[in-house]
């Protein structure tokens, strides 16, 4: 029975699959978008060319980011598959060698070899694929890829960070656009590096610098491209 005076550990490193996606997606779709419309409107765009150019980006990114992550997490679940094939036939013909490869396995992480070679013996009877597959490739059930899963939540935080620049943009007065997106895409960066840092155990302050610079060197860039184009043009 758990001691009940003892503290409850609290791990950051299971939320590393879906913060680092829903981080990516968000922060994407805030940099990108805005960094799309300031170019379009440092190049004298009307307000309407602006919109139009954010709701194109949203659209295309979102499609990308899905398609990206669709192609990378599908072919990485095809790799776990071609190995766990090759585990199930190395089982199926050679037995001893499996265990006694499983046996070295527990004795190179530590154990003692009578121990290692107990807990090799019990996992094989219990499920040996499923032993080999977590001890010996690194493959679980939870960490298994999944395609779909990630296409979606891709498409969804890059949307969900789009639309913060883009109502920002149809809200803006009149001649103010630029600076108006800048702002709150900025401000949602930072309180998107503040929430990342937060649920992943990580420092704030370093975490909000770094993705509000970035983003801030982004859309510095493309407004000085938008606005060399438009004198141009």
């Amino acid at each position: 029975m758990p001691d009940p005076y003892l503290p409850k550990e609290h791990h950051y490193s299971q939320r590393t699959g879906w913060l680092r996606a829903s981080v990516l997606g968000a922060n994407d779709g805030i940099v990108s978008t805005a960094s799309l419309m300031i170019g379009v409107a440092s190049a004298a765009a009307s307000a309407s060319e602006i919109l139009v150019a954010g709701i194109a980006g949203l659209v295309a990114g979102a499609m990308s980011m899905a398609a990206g992550e669709f192609v990378s997490v599908s072919s990485q679940a095809d790799t776990e598959k071609a190995d766990l094939e090759i585990e199930r036939l190395a089982l199926q013909r050679f037995p001893q060698e499996e265990l006694e490869e499983l046996t070295q396995v527990y004795i190179d992480r530590g154990v003692e070899p009578v121990t290692a070679r107990a807990v090799a013996e019990q996992l094989t009877r219990h499920d040996a694929l499923a032993a080999h597959a977590r001890d010996e490739i690194g493959l679980t059930e939870v960490a298994s890829a999944n395609p779909v899963q990630a296409a979606l939540s891709s498409a969804a935080s890059f949307s969900a960070g789009a639309i913060l620049p883009l109502i920002a943009a149809a809200l803006a007065p009149a001649g103010t656009v630029t600076p108006v997106v800048a702002a709150v895409s900025l401000l949602s960066l930072a309180a998107l590096g503040w929430l990342s840092a937060k649920a992943g155990g990580a420092k704030k302050r370093r975490a909000v610098v770094r993705v509000v610079f970035w983003g801030a060197a982004a859309m510095a860039v493309t407004g000085l491209i938008g606005a060399a184009v438009g004198t141009v043009v």
